[in-house]
């Protein structure tokens, strides 16, 4: 009777460990160790194990498709990087399908689930404030399906790749360009510190207080979920405490914009009496009275950098794309609300 072809099974009985541990070791999971899956590959090569592929793919139902979860729609980066996928996938034979967390970790939780369900060859994820671990993400890296984070990303999820901007380098070019238009004690609207990009943004800012020799005081950050009710409380709370304060780098614009409408309404003249810059370059920001200096984050191309990193993730064999970081260069944008007059 002739013998059939060895299975994952048989390779596990015969090293002694989990059939899971052997799928994982030949989808070259982060999750088992580099011996460990040396030991599965080579005992696979002796058997004469090979993958069937057209098996896997069934089993996995791979269809095309491409998962993308962003925090919002309506936000123009996020709009701006969607477009850059499909622009990306499509040219890659890709289908996308979009979702958005609304900043809730467990609408992302219930998202992932869903995509997982859909069975999507890979996911481009951008998360929610809330999360923090990234635990629910793992499930992708267990199973071999190529996860790529762009902009907000979670640390310490081995074997995933991301696409961001110098996020600590931009807060530090913005807070540089107040100085150079005469402010002297200047404010920052930070977001939630658990987000690796704020933390960055936190970190250039005080690093060019430290560089220009001027002392760093923590009751002049002001940290929320920078929402534009957000921006406003936090001007009105700045203007009562520290009615010195001359400029305000702001996380976001849109909460930048809340302290534009609350300043203005309070009187304040900006920018001479105090001068405003804001980040991520939304439209509105070119239209608000005064328009708003910005950082301009490149969505477009940070979303067809991410979803080619994606489908070279999915499709290379040797994974020689995984576990990459992709960092952009941002780009200061100076409008009206930052234009006051330099003394001498």
């Amino acid at each position: 009777m002739k013998k059939g072809k060895p299975t994952i099974h048989e390779i596990a009985r015969v090293l002694n460990i989990n059939s899971s541990t052997v799928s994982r070791a030949l989808n070259n999971s982060s999750r088992v160790t580099q011996k460990t899956k040396e030991k599965v590959l080579a005992k696979a090569k002796e058997l004469g194990y090979e993958r069937n592929l057209l098996a896997s793919n069934l089993r996995r139902n791979r269809t095309n498709t491409i998962g993308v979860v962003v925090p919002r729609v309506s936000r123009h980066f996020f709009s701006s990087t969607i477009a850059g996928i499909e622009e990306a996938a499509f040219a890659s034979g890709f289908n996308v399908i979009i979702c958005q967390s609304l900043e809730k970790l467990d609408r992302e939780e219930r998202i992932v689930k869903n995509l997982i369900a859909n069975r999507v060859d890979g996911i481009l994820i951008s998360v929610s404030m809330e999360t923090n671990t990234g635990k629910h993400l793992e499930y992708f890296q267990d199973n071999g399906i190529p996860l790529v984070f762009f902009d907000r990303h979670c640390e310490g999820i081995p074997g995933t790749s991301k696409v961001i901007i110098d996020d600590a380098q931009a807060a530090y070019e913005a807070v540089l360009h107040l100085l150079e238009k005469g402010c002297k004690k200047i404010a920052h609207f930070a977001g939630p510190k658990k987000l690796e990009i704020y933390k960055n943004r936190l970190k250039g800012y005080k690093q060019a207080l430290k560089d220009h020799q001027i002392p760093y005081n923590p009751k002049l950050v002001l940290t929320s979920r920078l929402m534009e009710a957000d921006g406003y409380d936090a001007a009105e709370k700045l203007m009562k405490n520290n009615p010195e304060v001359d400029g305000i780098f702001a996380a976001n614009d849109v909460s930048a914009i809340g302290a534009v409408k609350y300043l203005k309404k309070l009187g304040k003249k900006i920018p001479d009496e105090i001068a405003i810059v804001g980040f991520s370059n939304e439209p509105i920001s070119e239209v608000i009275e005064p328009s708003l200096t910005t950082i301009d984050q490149s969505g477009f191309e940070i979303g067809k950098i991410a979803c080619d990193l994606l489908v070279r993730n999915i499709q290379d064999q040797d994974h020689s794309v995984h576990n990459k970081t992709i960092i952009l260069n941002p780009t200061l944008v100076a409008r009206d609300s930052s234009d006051r007059k330099v003394n001498g």
